[in-house]
Parts: C-alpha cells; structure tokens; sequence
C-alpha cells in the first residue's frame, strides 16, 4: 500500500499550477500561497537521489522564496530519507496513515446522546446530514470553519475556498454539515485519485458542535463518493488517538508511514 499512497503522491502534486520536476522529485508549486503545507515535494516511488539531485531541490525551493519541505513514505523509496539528512534535512513530523477500502466502509447512522439521565435508555440520534458544497457561500463558511478548527494553522482566504472547489470541481470531493445558524459546523476534503487510491484531509469540526458525530459522518461520505468514482481505496493521516478512534468505526485500517522533513535557514 505505501507505493499506491506514494504514487499518489506524486500525481497530486502535478496538479499544482506550477509543478517542478528536479531529477527523481516531483515539487508542487502554488503561486497563489507561501504555505509550507501547499508547497511541498516528494520523490517517486525507488527514488535513489544523489547530492546534485538534493541540491538542485533546494534551489528550486529557495528561487521561490520558500522552505524546501518534503512529505513521503519513506518505505516507498529507502535510499531517500539518507540523502536528505546528509543536506541538513531534519525531521518536522512522522506520521501513520489509515486505509479504508469499499470492503472494510461502515457508514454511521445514528449513535446514543452522550449523557442520558439517569435511569433513561439512550435516545437514538438521526444520522447527521452530510451536503456537497455548492455556493461561494458554501466554501468560504466551510475553509473558515476549517481554519478555526486546526486552532488557526492557517488564516481563511479567498484562495483557500478556491482551492477546496478546485478540488471538488476536479475530481475530487468536499463535503460539511450546515451548522444551525447556516454556517458550517465541520467538513472535510478529498482529492482526485490517483493510482487507484485518493487521499482524505482536513477533517475538521468547531468546538461547539463536536461531539455529535460529524467527523466520522463526513469521511464516511467522502470515501463512499470516491469510491463511487472507482478509487479502490482512501487513505488519511490522523493526529491523535480520539481521531483514530472515530476513523476506525468507520473503516479505515493501518496502512503505513509518512516522514515530513524540512530544510531550516
């Protein structure tokens, strides 16, 4: 599985406006953004880069004024992580990633309130309502919510709630749940497949509706309509042990490792 998940990889981050192929990496360049986690490369699968090669990388990065950064599954080319960490290269985050496949979905329908009273049978609630996105509306309430919900790891943009149509009109798909107030209360995205696997990102709820089932509600949505679309699997990473906890009631399964490294200074 960690070739389909690298494979991806690199056809994902061709789909960058500006993609940049340096020797056995693959550079995904968006002029639209300075972010670290938007610009970012990945070698191929059995990648074995020399020195020059890593040079070269880095001075592609460095061109643009940005951090050269890399995320991969370093089981999928051994000989890189090395090559890396002899340019300076330290580690910024490592990573298990979860596999759902249309054999192991199991698509949430109702679950018990929290804290019944005492002596009370817990009430069935109704599965919670999962839209797509339509208006310009829809996406700047859902990369709002979003930014809110990591603790405001990035801010909300015009081109943020560009990007997530973007990625819903090309092939992909992004899905919330419409808050009381007509906001969005939580949502997530997943990219086009690729390789036959797609990934499954940003799965986020504010904290005043969390609880209530909607991240597992939306991942289950978002991998039912990829694979729909014919992707033999979904994969995703997960922060924490709660997070993996609601991915793995609704299917997702260990799949491997992925090391995040960046070139500081």
């Amino acid at each position: 599985m960690h070739t389909d998940v690298q494979s991806f990889a690199v056809a994902h981050l061709l789909r960058r406006p500006a993609a940049h192929r340096v020797g056995p990496f693959v550079a995904g360049f968006d002029p639209a953004t300075t972010s670290p986690y938007v610009n970012y490369a990945t070698p191929v699968p059995g990648a074995e880069p020399t020195a020059r090669d890593v040079t070269e990388l880095i001075a592609a990065f460095r061109a643009r004024a940005l951090t050269p950064r890399l995320e991969f599954a370093p089981d999928a080319a051994p000989g890189v992580e090395s090559a890396l960490r002899r340019a300076g290269f330290a580690t910024e985050a490592e990573h298990e990633y979860l596999v759902c496949t249309p054999a192991t979905l199991t698509v949430p329908h109702s679950s018990p309130e929290p804290e019944p009273k005492p002596g009370d049978e817990p009430a069935p609630r109704p599965r919670v309502r999962v839209e797509a996105p339509v208006t310009d509306a829809d996406y700047v309430a859902l990369d709002t919510a979003l930014a809110e919900a990591f603790g405001g790891a990035w801010a909300p943009s015009p081109e943020g709630a560009a990007r997530l149509r973007r990625t819903a009109e090309g092939g992909g798909a992004v899905r919330f749940v419409r808050a009381p107030d007509g906001g969005c209360a939580g949502g997530a995205l997943c990219s086009a497949p690729a390789g036959g696997t797609a990934e499954l990102a940003g799965v986020g709820t504010l904290p005043a509706h969390r609880g209530r089932g909607i991240a597992a509600a939306v991942t289950a949505s978002l991998a039912e309509a990829l694979f729909a679309r014919g992707a033999r699997s979904v994969w995703l990473e997960y922060s924490g042990e709660g997070s993996r906890r609601v991915y793995e009631r609704v299917g997702f399964r260990p799949g491997g490792r992925r090391l995040y490294l960046m070139l500081e200074g």
